[in-house]
């Protein structure tokens, strides 16, 4: 019988191959053996976030925290392949991300480049006749809070080696640096930021079916293998506690 971590680590394998598809392992290889200089230091703490396995925690709870603003959840039913391509989409956020993170500073700028292009095109007009803009900064800027207050708070909990103060604050520092690079004008720089512009959008949120229907698709019916099912049922399990 393996042991506890081998159980982890076969987990992890299997879930690392369902977001980042066949072609990851070769795109992992690329993007950290590509030589020239990065936008982040191998000692910069978003290295060691968005390295953990807990993002897997922190992405799920991302997707669900951002579905609260109806306007971007409009955006993801109107123009994302959530359900008709989940894992598509999510592979493609997964490359997004490890490429600025780790990849070479030409290639992040091209990732960014990339969705600059997209986000170009994603605009529509919202089920409450209010109309949406992907490159709208107020939008940006929730999803880009949304998702590093959910990337920490997962780190915290479940990373393998907690941040302290400084590096915390670090991070979101770190991380403002692809917001802006994205559209966001001024993003927060530490964790008591973070916690500010989050509060702010506070009323702008709300449980639309929209939401709720993402979140059940997320939580409770993801198109997964059998041997997935139970391992993703406790990351979907710690992210909703984390909400």
């Amino acid at each position: 019988m393996g042991t506890l971590a081998d159980l982890r680590a076969n987990v992890g394998a299997s879930i690392f191959a369902r977001v980042a598809g066949p072609e990851g392992p070769a795109r992992r290889e690329r993007i950290l053996g590509t030589p020239g200089p990065r936008w982040f230091a191998e000692d910069r703490p978003i290295r060691r976030v968005h390295g953990d396995a807990a993002m897997f925690v922190g992405g799920l709870r991302a997707l669900l925290l951002q579905s609260l603003h109806p306007l971007a959840m409009a955006g993801v039913v109107g123009h994302s392949g959530y359900r008709g391509d989940p894992w598509g989409r999510l592979q493609r956020t997964s490359t997004f991300l490890a490429t600025t993170t780790f990849g070479t500073a030409q290639d992040a700028q091209a990732a960014v480049d990339q969705v600059l292009g997209i986000h170009g095109r994603v605009r529509g007009t919202a089920p409450d006749g209010r109309p949406y803009s992907a490159d709208d900064p107020h939008l940006l800027q929730w999803v880009h809070v949304a998702e590093i207050d959910s990337f920490l708070r997962a780190h915290q909990r479940f990373g393998a080696r907690a941040l302290n103060a400084d590096e915390a604050d670090a991070y979101v520092a770190d991380a403002a640096h692809i917001a802006r690079s994205l559209g966001v004008p001024a993003p927060p720089l530490t964790v008591a930021e973070l916690s500010a512009c989050l509060d702010s959008y506070r009323a702008e949120l709300a449980g639309t079916a929209e939401a709720r229907a993402a979140a059940r698709y997320l939580v409770f019916t993801p198109p997964l293998p059998v041997l997935v099912r139970a391992p993703y049922a406790v990351l979907a399990a710690n992210a909703v506690a984390l909400l």
